[in-house]
């Protein structure tokens, strides 16, 4: 075990400069028809992929509203007066009876939710360029912009897409070294069956209705408009195709929109709003339009800035970098794929839009993988986990609007399936907020997605510490925890109040292959303590339902506890199943440890070891996101080393390590999933810094390749921003904290820290309020021989902030 020290701070600080580095993504060749090497652009509702295709480029389109259906609900008005039984078969052992009689009685009967779709793609068609030389493309994500450039004939051809967010629009510019040397042809396509094409004038358009799926009727109504402006040369319109003939230079403006107003409303006029926005970002010229572009995405995309080093691999293109970067030294890459998760969070998840789904806001299928809906057992949470930390607030405000929206349709749910109050959400949702179990009822019972989405709210307030805010999530943070008084039953035989029935999601036990219902579940048991935790916590702040929250306190005290199993694991199931052999990908009784702050090396040592026991168990290969959790498991667990070794496993080829990455550096499940981007990201932030356990620890994971650098701009619990983190030869050099709300900061060290200004006097208690970790049951251990994890020797500091000033530390 380690041990804690507690002291207080005063010395002098050395300056040190902060190296920026190149931050693209490029390549020697073209995507060809690989919609994975093409590059993502963004701005939040609509979204391209650029191939950069010389004789003919493609930029495959998205709007984030393009979905299947129409509003509906899919709750099976049986499952009522089934529940009873199918709880008491539980209770029996009888699991596979229980879960056949739900697939009749609780299984939905309609809808399995909708599917996102593309709206189509536009091609530029250029005669003789099939022969090119000196090609190159990049995505610079400073600036959020993709370029292509080659020579034909001599002649240099460049094309920059971006997706502007100021002036809704998709903008293509295309331009030569040679006046009148550019020769193109335009024209859209569709895989929408009931959608047409046309040209008219400078615009090609395609205006449509999507298509039904599993009984609910497509109503979704979408416009696509792209408007070729030529400078110099002739236009010539055809009925589905528009030729630019010896111009000088190209804009192509591309807006999308669809009827869609909410998930119950869809009486928006799809036309008009393309045309609207549309008509208004022709009307800038393009230097003012890449101003107010890289302007609005660079108030984000700039708060952070990471150096972890560099070396000469990273003077490569970006898939030799991903090929090699198992076997060579090249931190900078995890710099680059740090920034780029950051820059598609802003790139996929704006204010006033869709969340980011399972494939973001990029899908080029009409029947993707897992319908590119919101799987939110795991996937859509970790979409969200860079978001608060690494300085994106702004970019989780879409999953906040879908999780109130969640807390409404997810009432009915309740009523209808539990006979419950408060709201329930299970481990899949869509565009229209169903709230039913989705697919086969073996996963789909799981009826946590609603109180994990809960979480996130309540998380943000940690963050921020606006009360008016909270006072606005309360309602859905407190119906999310209802839902439990009323929901769990008894255990006939321990006499803990449990889920019945619920499941670890999708693994079931050795001993009962394809049979997944059960009782009590670890993962259930957690996500239930955190419910009610934040409902109590959130109510004591806004002076709100007292004796509610001491219900919540009476039920959250029956919780079974966690419990270590005969092999040393965190077992997975209430009895003691596990199989140390399991190596599936969910490892989800883990949530104790991360996102968590269940489990701690500090608070819960017993715990923590035996969550170090199952990941070794589970082993380190796996899927993308599943890789991308490992990561910050590791580093919850102050294992560097090991944290980094997942990494450099994501940081692969597709299929090397069981998931990997694209050449685009898109995450691989496989197929194509986003989460293991925002996973990875997250991980890497929180082998820098951590904030959920009462302080925020600096460097709780540093692996030796990241022997010297700095990080600026990372957020903590409790209003502080972390300005400056340098550390030199594994040692922090500088560090510099910034309070935006006042109160104690309490900092965690590996090191002696000093100040460089005198402190006011703390406590030595660490009162703020947004630390506040709230103390689970001591475990159960059926284990006789429990080891320890030895860790590092910390220092906690407490300081006195005041709200606006700034904190600087240095080596003492």
């Amino acid at each position: 075990m380690k041990k804690t020290a507690l002291l207080l701070l005063g010395g002098i600080l050395p300056l040190f400069s902060f190296a920026q580095q190149e931050l693209k993504l490029w390549y020697r060749q073209p995507a060809g028809d690989v919609w994975t090497a093409a590059l993502p652009v963004g701005n939040g509702r609509l979204g391209g992929m650029v191939f950069g295709n010389p004789a003919e480029e493609i930029i495959q389109l998205n709007e984030g509203t393009v979905w299947t259906g129409s509003p509906n609900r899919n709750d099976n008005p049986d499952a009522l007066a089934a529940l009873p039984n199918i709880r008491q078969l539980i209770f029996d052992g009888k699991y596979k009876e229980a879960q056949e009689l739900a697939v009749e009685k609780i299984q939905s009967k309609t809808s399995h939710g909708q599917m996102y779709q593309p709206v189509g793609s536009l091609h530029l068609a250029f005669p003789g360029h099939d022969q090119y030389q000196h090609y190159y493309r990049e995505l610079d994500i400073k600036k959020a912009i993709a370029k292509t450039t080659y020579t034909v004939n001599g002649v240099q051809y460049t094309r920059e897409v971006f997706a502007s967010v100021p002036a809704q629009a998709i903008i293509v510019r295309l331009s030569s070294s040679k006046p009148g040397a550019l020769d193109f042809s335009a024209y859209l396509t569709t895989p929408q069956k009931n959608a047409a094409l046309k040209a008219a004038g400078k615009d090609l358009t395609v205006n449509g209705t999507t298509g039904s799926h599993e009984g609910v009727e497509g109503k979704v109504q979408f416009s696509g408009i792209a408007r070729v402006i030529a400078s110099g040369g002739s236009v010539v319109t055809g009925d589905t195709l528009i030729t630019v003939k010896g111009a000088n230079d190209a804009l192509i403006f591309i807006s999308m929109a669809t009827n869609y107003v909410n998930y119950k409303d869809l009486s928006a006029d799809a036309v008009k709003r393309a045309t609207d926005a549309l008509n208004i970002a022709v009307k800038q010229p393009y230097a003012a339009l890449v101003k107010s572009h890289t302007l609005a995405y660079q108030r984000y995309f700039d708060r952070v800035k990471i150096d972890l080093g560099t070396s000469d691999a990273s003077k490569e293109p970006t898939d030799v970098r991903l090929a090699n970067f198992s076997k060579a030294y090249d931190p900078q890459f995890v710099s680059l794929y740090f920034q780029f998760g950051r820059y598609l969070l802003i790139s996929c998840s704006q204010p006033g839009g869709q969340p980011a789904t399972l494939q973001g806001l990029w899908n080029g299928e009409m029947r993707p993988p897992w319908d590119s809906k919101y799987t939110i057992n795991i996937n859509t949470e970790m979409n969200y986990w860079p978001a608060e930390k690494d300085n994106l607030p702004e970019m989780h405000e879409p999953l906040i609007q879908m999780v109130k929206e969640l807390s409404v349709t997810g009432q009915g749910t309740a009523r209808t399936l539990y006979g419950a109050r408060g709201w329930v959400a299970h481990h899949n949702t869509d565009l229209w907020r169903i709230t039913g179990p989705v697919d086969k009822i073996y996963w789909g019972i799981w009826s946590m997605g609603g109180a994990w989405l809960a979480q996130h709210l309540w998380e943000r307030y940690l963050y921020n510490g606006d009360k008016r805010y909270l006072a606005d999530v309360y309602p859905a943070i407190k119906g999310a925890a209802l839902f439990f008084v009323d929901d769990l039953v008894e255990d006939p035989k321990r006499k803990y109040l449990v889920v019945n029935p619920g499941n670890s999601p999708e693994n079931s036990p050795a001993s009962r292959p394809g049979v997944y219902f059960d009782a009590g579940c670890t993962m259930d048991n957690q996500i239930v303590f955190d419910a009610l935790s934040a409902a109590i916590n959130a109510a004591d702040i806004l002076g709100r339902d007292a004796k509610l929250a001491d219900t919540f306190r009476t039920v959250r005290k029956r919780l079974p506890p966690m419990q270590i199993g005969q092999y040393g694991q965190l077992q997975e199931w209430i009895d003691d199943i596990d199989n140390p052999k399991d190596e599936h990908r969910h490892i989800s009784h883990l949530y104790g440890l991360y996102p968590s702050a269940q489990i701690s090396p500090d608070r819960t040592p017993l715990l923590a070891s035996a969550a170090n026991t199952t990941l070794i168990q589970r082993g380190d290969v796996s899927t993308g996101w599943s890789m991308g959790w490992k990561v910050n498991w590791w580093a919850r667990l102050r294992n560097g080393e090991h944290a980094m070794k997942l990494i450099t496993n994501q940081l692969n080829p597709v299929g090397k390590h069981g998931g990997g990455t694209y050449t685009n550096l898109f995450d691989a499940h496989a197929p194509f999933q986003i989460d293991g981007n925002f996973g990875c990201t997250s991980g890497i932030t929180e082998m820098l810094m951590q904030s959920h356990d009462g302080a925020i620890y600096v460097l709780p994971a540093l692996p030796s390749q990241w022997k010297s650098g700095s990080i600026k701009g990372l957020r903590a619990r409790g209003g502080f921003v972390v300005d400056d983190l340098v550390w030199q030869d594994g040692k922090i050099t500088k560090l510099v904290i910034r309070s935006t709300l006042g109160g104690n900061c309490r900092i965690r060290s590996n090191q002696p820290l000093k100040a460089t200004q005198e402190l006011k006097k703390a406590s030595g208690e660490n009162s703020n309020p947004f630390y506040q970790v709230t103390p689970v049951a001591e475990a159960l251990i059926h284990s006789k021989d429990v080891k320890l994890l030895e860790f590092a020797e910390t220092r906690l500091y407490d300081v006195a902030t005041e709200k606006g000033k700034t904190y600087v530390f240095t080596a003492m």
